[in-house]
């Protein structure tokens, strides 16, 4: 049986650890100049229709069904290896191993994220995050569906949660309440999102950068969450 820990710390990828938006960039640049502008705009077209799909990011996929469209585009390949063996180490935002080794100094430090079976598994093994929480690492497809597993999985009284969609934030504090303490990182287009900031309530604890963390104990991580309230937004008339 899986022993109980005190506290686990679940945190999240892309843009809350690596600097998903500037791989994107890179991705983007990388398809303009092998596939010409108009076939890196449908690339990314097929990609969002993926996502909407699936409910995740899927950029194999999402070559693969390029792929079918243009089936002799020989450049499809190099795409590819770009993406298989992209330098994802070098977008870690600074001091996001500092911030993982400071936790594993409380407790279990999870990789908690979503995305394909390829894809995002190969980001986490290539940029270190597999090394930096012992190969504590979970994807799921919708991971706030699968709290249920990750308590069976990683047992706590307590959890400190760390994501920058504020959707995801939300959803797990409904069902964790004071048992989680939600932190958010302001860091890539969803955080900045303007109707994500409006419907949500905000978490428990706002940082600017991933690296503010080092400047927070571990008491005063979990005294945020002991005012339980109603994580529905509220609304005025």
């Amino acid at each position: 049986m899986t022993a109980r820990h005190p506290v686990v710390f679940l945190v999240d990828v892309d843009n809350t650890l690596v600097d998903n938006d500037h791989i994107a960039a890179d991705l983007k640049r990388h398809l303009e100049r092998e596939v010409g502008h108009e076939r890196q705009e449908r690339y990314w077209a097929i990609f969002e229709e993926l996502r909407t799909e699936l409910g995740y990011a899927d950029y194999l996929g999402a070559l693969q069904r390029y792929r079918v469209e243009y089936p002799r585009d020989p450049h499809v390949l190099t795409v590819s290896s770009f993406m298989v063996n992209y330098p994802f180490a070098n977008r870690l935002y600074p001091t996001s191993l500092d911030v993982l080794e400071r936790f594993r100094a409380w407790g279990p430090a999870v990789i908690l994220s979503d995305g394909d079976a390829v894809f995002q598994p190969r980001k986490v093994e290539r940029s270190g995050l597999d090394e930096a929480v012992d190969g504590n690492v979970l994807i799921y497809i919708h991971k706030e569906r699968e709290l249920d597993d990750v308590e069976l999985r990683y047992p706590a009284e307590h959890y400190v949660l760390v994501d920058d969609k504020l959707r995801i934030l939300t959803a797990v504090k409904r069902v964790w309440d004071r048992r989680v303490t939600t932190v958010f990182p302001r860091q890539g287009h969803y955080a900045h999102d303007p109707e994500a900031l409006a419907t949500n309530p905000p978490a428990d604890v706002t940082v600017e950068r991933i690296g503010d963390l080092l400047a927070h104990d571990l008491d005063a991580l979990i005294a945020t969450a002991a005012a339980a309230r109603d994580p529905a937004p509220t609304r005025t008339s």
